[in-house]
Formats: structure tokens, C-alpha cells, sequence
């Protein structure tokens, strides 16, 4: 525990916190005694924030709320009489879908950007995590830089190499992030219409996103959680049988937390015939299926790339050449008393016409991006095979109804590098950063193999998949093709639907997503996002 920050707190704040968190010191706690609407809008303002959840909600919440009732609340009493309740319905009687009907916030402070991975796989829980957009990283926490410093690491020979190696990534972060502020103030003027607030804010996420690059996978994240209990303990097993010894030491962390909110619920969780069994069931699969692909690739250098890519990789390796007739049969289906080969064989024999004309009446008219068509969409898949940097790939992973598998982390597919570091002067400065981060992880790789991605920079790349049906996949790329997102994840966006209209050939699905957006985006990709804050501020 001691390679955590500890908060440092008033006896007044103590006092308040007690009341509505379930630790004051550790880096995970639950959020108790509050309304939903505000547990809520804490984790929303969490991600733009380079604050604490505590610190923020005494910086910014507690005096907007009518605390005057609460002085008898703490946030670990009155749990007995419930816990009796479950324990004869859930635990005794096995019924899980009782462990569905529970849910409970958690915040997990000081992950790493492993960790966050591991914390945001499950497909039926919330996330929110800290941006690399809004928060500046070269903002301390306990006086040194926000990275993880791993106990084995730091007690291995490296140590020395691993701290000042990354000290020198963040100090190149810090200059290189002020380089660009200045550029861009120099490249960008204001408009005369914008506040000045405005205009820095869109500075600020202009030159962050251009430098975030160089931030090792190291670095601390906080990550807002909300889910079932069942979601947790499906969590927590795959954590407890994880190589990373940071997902083994969070998850007794988190174990502890729940157990203060709904043990019942996570009660399984190191049962030595339930809970445990099964972690080493998921430890042994895993260990084995190593193995057998260690053997057969081990000597394998296919999946190398260049030093210094321009552009991600996209590849459709995977569709159904029916895709779209399906599509037409599941719109029809609910609207007709016929099976699925008579309503096809309707569908085969349609002109061209007639199936625009089904198209056009079960997309209707789409006057925003979050009008989605309903579940015919979910009758064909697409699996894309995706090479990208790092940065991108954990802004795409978050996305849950899809499949998403990825490929260790390390400097062997090259990084990206933004051009417009070359007009600012600063790109020799980046790459010495890279080659430092390369060198780090050679180093750690024969000593410490699973900790040694912690070194690798978010610049370099990684291979991951990508299966999703035609309505996930609407989502993700009308979403991630938006001018004010990174130009990293909008290029993988755009691939993705031009080989759903070429490669697949499914035109008729590739124009329901009418709001891709195919534009190079503006010069101050934010800028429109923070006009439109100021006017609800304003209003």
C-alpha cells in the first residue's frame, strides 16, 4: 500500500467525508448516502479534473448540498439487517439475479493505464476516466510525477533506471506541452467571438492531445465505476487470476470496499470452492493457451512495423457477404406472421428500389446521431483488425457492446508521431522520448516481463481487434468520426466504414450512418464543444 498516495484531509473534511465515502485514505471507496443525480454528476466532472473524488466533492459539491440532516450518517453502518436478507436469497439458495438489482459507485484513484484496461473489460458496468485532454499531467501528486512505481520494480536492480527514466518522459511531457500551447496561441488566433476561456481551454486540448504520446503506460488514472454486484464479482475473479500484480493488489482493494456496501454480493469472491476456483480456473486457461502459442509463434516477426508509422491499420478480416439481406429480413420480421426462409426468400426477389425504399422507412429520418435504428442492424457482424497507438486504442476500448481483444503492449509495432510536432520545432525532442521509453522496456522485459509495459509510451502501437453488428458498430464510428475527437480514433472510424461501403459491400448499411464525418476537422478540434459549455453556463 505504501506506493500509494495517502490524502491528507482536515479533521472537518474527515468529518464530512466519513459520511458518504467508505475509505479516506485509500485509492479505492465507495460513494454511499448520496442521490443517484449526484453520484453521478461527480464522476462526469471526474474525468475532466485532475482532483481526487474526495477533493472535488468538498471543492465543488458539498456546498451546493443540504448536508444539515447527514451529522448521524456514516458510510459503513446499516448493513446487518440487509446482509441477513441476502445471505438467505443469494448466498444460501444461489439465486443470481438477486446481485443484479444492486449497484454501488466506486472509484478507483492511482490506476495505471494497465490497469484502467483490466478495471473497464466488463460489458455490463459504467465507466468514466480521467481524460488525457483535460488534464495537464505535468500537475503532481504527493510532490513527484503521476506514474506508478511498482513495488517489484522498485525493488529490483532497475529501480534507480525505472524512476529516472520516467521522471524524464514527464519532463518532456511538461516542455513539449508547453512548446505547443505556445504554437498553437501563434498558429490559431482567437476569434473575436470567444471568451478567452473558451479559447484556452481549446488551446490546452489541442496541445495535450498533440504531445499525450509521450505519457508511459505507467501513468495514474482515476477511473468512476458503476455496476450490479454480479458485475463486480464477474470483475473481481478476472483481476484475482490476472498476471499484472497491480489488478491482483487493486482487487483486494476493491473486495474490501464492496464489502463494506454489499457483501452479500461479493461474498463468493474468495470462497476457496466458488470464487477462488474459478480465478484459478481463468489463471490456468490462460497460462496453458501461452504456452501452446508461444509455441507456435514464438520465432514470428510478421507483426513487426516501421519505426515511425503516419496512419493506423485497418483491416476488415471478417464479414458476412449476406450481411445486408439479413438486415432486410430482421426489419421485416417483427412486422410480419411468416418464418425466417419465406420472409427471406420475399427479400432475395425485391428490386433494388424496394429494398432502398424498406431501408429508408426502418432508418426514418435520422435528425440526430442518437436516433438509432432498432435491432435488425444486430443481424451481421464485422471484425476489424486495428494497428494503433496506444492513445487511441484505450479511447476505443471503452466501448462495450462490441468485442475488444488486444495484443501486449511493447515498442516492436513503432509509434505514431504527430506532424505537427515537426512544425513546432520539437519532434527530435519526441523521438528522444520514444527511444527512451524502448530502452526502459527492453530492459524490464527479461527481469520483470509483466510489468515491463509500463515503460512503453502511449505514442507506440498495439494490434487489437475489434467484432461488432452493424448498430454497435453505427455507434462507435458516427461517434469516434466527430471533428472534435482525436485524429488518431477518427481516421480508424473513417477506415472502418469505408470497408463496410468497399470491402463488405454493404452500401445500404454504410449510408444509415449518415453523421460519419469524413472532414479533416477544425484546426481547434474542442473549440465547438467549449462554445456550446459557455452557452449552458451562460444560460
Amino acid at each position: 500500500m505504501t506506493f500509494y498516495v495517502a490524502e491528507e484531509f482536515t479533521p472537518e473534511e474527515r468529518d464530512v467525508l466519513r459520511r458518504y465515502f467508505t475509505d479516506l485514505d485509500g485509492p479505492v471507496f465507495a460513494l454511499v448516502n448520496l442521490p443517484e443525480v449526484v453520484k453521478g454528476a461527480l464522476f462526469a466532472r471526474y474525468s475532466r479534473s485532475p482532483k481526487s473524488l474526495r477533493r472535488l466533492f468538498l471543492d465543488e459539491f458539498v456546498g451546493e448540498l443540504d448536508i444539515t440532516d447527514d451529522d448521524g450518517l456514516d458510510a459503513t453502518v446499516g448493513l446487518r439487517r440487509a446482509e441477513e436478507l441476502y445471505d438467505r436469497v443469494f448466498f444460501e439458495y444461489g439465486d443470481d439475479s438477486v446481485a443484479q438489482l444492486g449497484g454501488v459507485h466506486l472509484a478507483c484513484e492511482q490506476a495505471s493505464n494497465l490497469l484502467t484496461k483490466v478495471l473497464e473489460w466488463g460489458r455490463l458496468m459504467s465507466y468514466l476516466e480521467q481524460s488525457t485532454r483535460y488534464v495537464n499531467y505535468d500537475e503532481r501528486l504527493g510532490g513527484r510525477y503521476r506514474y506508478l512505481r511498482d513495488p517489484e520494480i522498485l525493488a529490483s536492480p532497475l529501480a534507480a533506471r525505472y524512476v529516472g527514466t520516467m521522471d524524464r518522459l514527464f519532463d518532456a511531457y511538461t516542455e513539449l506541452s508547453t512548446t505547443m500551447v505556445e504554437f498553437y496561441r501563434s498558429a490559431i488566433p482567437k476569434s473575436a467571438g470567444d471568451s478567452d476561456f473558451v479559447y484556452r481551454q481549446a488551446i490546452k486540448a489541442k496541445a495535450l492531445d498533440a504531445v499525450r504520446g509521450v505519457l508511459p503506460a505507467a501513468s495514474l488514472s482515476n477511473v468512476g465505476l458503476y455496476g450490479s454486484g454480479q458485475a463486480y464479482e464477474a470483475l473481481l475473479l478476472r483481476m484475482r487470476s490476472h498476471p499484472l500484480p497491480e489488478a491482483r493488489t487493486y482487487a483486494s482493494m476493491m473486495l474490501a470496499e464492496l464489502r463494506k456496501v454489499v457483501p452479500s454480493f461479493v461474498r463468493r469472491v474468495d470462497v476457496a470452492d466458488r470464487g477462488i476456483a474459478w480465478s484459478d480456473y481463468l489463471e490456468d486457461t490462460r497460462v496453458t493457451t501461452e504456452a501452446i502459442a508461444d509455441h507456435f509463434f514464438h520465432d514470428d516477426d510478421s507483426g513487426s512495423g516501421p519505426s515511425r508509422p503516419e496512419d493506423p491499420v485497418v483491416d476488415l478480416v471478417d464479414f458476412d457477404p449476406d450481411g445486408e439481406v439479413k438486415v432486410l429480413v430482421a426489419m421485416l420480421y417483427p412486422h410480419v406472421d411468416a418464418p425466417t426462409w419465406s420472409i427471406r426468400a420475399r427479400v432475395e426477389a425485391m428490386s433494388a428500389t424496394d429494398r432502398v425504399d424498406l431501408v429508408r422507412a426502418y432508418v426514418g429520418d435520422r435528425s440526430n446521431r442518437r436516433h438509432k435504428p432498432g435491432r435488425a442492424l444486430e443481424a451481421t457482424d464485422y471484425r476489424f483488425d486495428v494497428l494503433a497507438d496506444y492513445g487511441a486504442f484505450r479511447d476505443l476500448q471503452r466501448h462495450r457492446l462490441l468485442t475488444v481483444e488486444w495484443q501486449p503492449l511493447s515498442p516492436r509495432h513503432g509509434y505514431t508521431r504527430p506532424p505537427v510536432l515537426d512544425d513546432a520545432g520539437i519532434g527530435d525532442e519526441y523521438d528522444l522520448a520514444m527511444e527512451r521509453s524502448s530502452q526502459l522496456y527492453d530492459d524490464l522485459s527479461g527481469l520483470l516481463p509483466n510489468q515491463a509495459a509500463y515503460a512503453v509510451s502511449l505514442a507506440y502501437r498495439v494490434r487489437f481487434v475489434m467484432q461488432m453488428n452493424a448498430r454497435s458498430a453505427m455507434h462507435v464510428i458516427e461517434l469516434r468520426s466527430q471533428p472534435q475527437g482525436h485524429v488518431n480514433y477518427r481516421r480508424i472510424a473513417q477506415q472502418m466504414h469505408d470497408l463496410i461501403a468497399t470491402r463488405a459491400g454493404h452500401t445500404a448499411i454504410a449510408e444509415m450512418m449518415k453523421f460519419v464525418d469524413h472532414s479533416d476537422g477544425e484546426r481547434l478540434e474542442r473549440l465547438d464543444g467549449e462554445r456550446r459549455a459557455e452557452a449552458k453556463r451562460t444560460r
